[in-house]
């Protein structure tokens, strides 16, 4: 009879979870092999034998950003009942998420991986195919809108999803230089201004 392996002596869940943390607080570039191995509370043949490297790792700390902290944006759109409910939902929702005192402030998403050189290069285009896929979701969105009469006929749902996509990275940004919910709020207000312009 085959020998067992040898049981791991962390929890991969929680190791994964504090690794997710670490790269949004520091950054994909930012976060050291150092970082993460003390972070997840683990040396580094285990953070090998577990995730491979420290790409493998990322991804899967984004996978699980996008499961738990990263999905407000996901479930405004899906759940929502109009289109304007759910672009309104979907600022407000990730404006608590971005300035959580308890978490990193920000997106992931938008923000672990800012920091650009060719040695990344996967990295970053993973973080913009990610992006991209955001800005579909929310024009598919609004297309619906379109469709179930909630918005005017022939609305400009590309360059709205455009629109909603970079007012949502921006207050991102504005949330981790510490601006706060009060200001955000405020911009969100201008924002869906123009939405209010195509909603019937």
């Amino acid at each position: 009879m085959a020998e067992r392996g040898r049981p791991r002596g962390f929890d991969r869940d929680v190791a994964l979870r504090r690794a997710m943390e670490a790269f949004w607080e520091l950054g994909y570039d930012g976060a050291s092999m150092s970082d993460l191995t003390a972070a997840m509370g683990i040396n580094s043949p285990s953070l090998y034998a577990a995730f491979g490297d420290k790409e493998s790792l990322f991804r899967a700390a984004v996978e699980l950003y996008g499961r738990t902290e990263g999905s407000h944006t996901a479930g405004a759109l899906r759940e929502q009942p109009t289109a304007y409910a759910a672009i309104e939902a979907m600022l407000r929702d990730n404006i608590t998420h971005y300035t959580d005192p308890g978490l990193p402030n920000g997106c992931m998403v938008v923000l672990a991986g800012a920091t650009y050189t060719t040695r990344n290069a996967a990295v970053r285009e993973f973080l913009v195919q990610a992006r991209r896929h955001t800005t579909a979701d929310i024009r598919a969105r609004l297309d619906r809108g379109v469709v179930d009469g909630d918005l005017a006929p022939g609305t400009d749902t590309a360059s709205l999803a455009m629109l909603y996509s970079t007012v949502l990275y921006g207050l991102s940004i504005q949330a981790r230089d510490g601006v706060g919910p009060d200001e955000l709020s405020a911009a969100v207000d201008s924002a869906l201004r123009t939405l209010d312009a195509v909603t019937r």
